[in-house]
């Protein structure tokens, strides 16, 4: 999971208040170099930087993105921001979305509110996304990049191709038992101990649980940042496929 894959683009969208590009430019960390067309890191990655004038609607949209509270000063960089800076880079690993990680930091600790990320629609204060990038690790990184959708029938998760993986998709009533059995799913499949495959069986400490079956590609428009090229595992659970036999 740490090639780069050249299907995916993770983007990132970073309000702050800047009074001038050379603010932003004097305030970045030790390390990383700010060009009109290029965020580089220390290691020398480069990610496209693209400035996007302010809008009326991201303020509300960031707010009810955020998977924990951002906090009143975020809000307020947030609510009076002059600009939103994206950041486009390669995905697809593990590798990749860490680095994006670290962008997105070096611009928050230069004055940014918080990150948007396109590709899960999810969003993190500031202070949150700066620990994730402190830890690095492949549960800071799923929580920062994947969100998780409820819908009527089924839950899925989505932004799992940020980090180079399929999509996990289950119904809503399997989720009664245990209603972590997705996250720990994820988390199981960052780690990269062992890798999944259809027909893959899913146990914990009550015995087997479900089968892994592999589908296509998520439903999102092929354009889209969401659109995973990877596909999607679907949970079974094993009850299902029992009574079927």
């Amino acid at each position: 999971m740490n090639e780069i894959d050249t299907r995916v683009k993770t983007t990132l969208r970073i309000p702050g208040n800047w009074s001038h590009p050379r603010e932003l430019i004097e305030r970045m960390p030790d390390g990383f170099r700010l060009t009109p067309e290029m965020l580089i890191l220390p290691d020398g990655t480069e990610i496209e930087f693209n400035p996007m004038p302010a809008d009326d609607q991201f303020p509300q949209i960031f707010k009810s993105s955020c998977r924990r509270p951002a906090t009143d000063d975020e809000l307020e960089i947030v609510n009076s921001y002059t600009v939103n800076i994206g950041l486009t880079g390669p995905g697809g690993s593990m590798k990749a979305a860490l680095a994006m990680m670290q962008a997105g930091a070096a611009v928050v600790r230069a004055g940014g509110a918080g990150v948007f990320i396109d590709n899960s629609a999810l969003a993190h204060g500031g202070g949150d996304w700066n620990e994730l990038a402190e830890d690095g690790g492949s549960d800071a990184l799923s929580f920062a990049f994947v969100s998780i959708v409820n819908g009527r029938s089924e839950v899925w998760t989505m932004g799992m191709h940020v980090l180079g993986l399929r999509e996990v998709v289950m119904r809503r009533s399997d989720l009664e038992a245990d209603a972590n059995t997705i996250i720990e799913v994820v988390r199981y499949l960052c780690r990269g101990d062992k890798p999944i495959a259809d027909g893959h069986l899913l146990a914990d400490e009550l015995g087997l649980r479900f089968q892994v079956v592999a589908t296509g590609s998520s439903e999102s428009e092929l354009e889209s940042p969401m659109h995973n090229p990877f596909g999607r595992f679907k949970l079974v659970p094993m009850k299902d496929i029992a009574e079927s036999n």
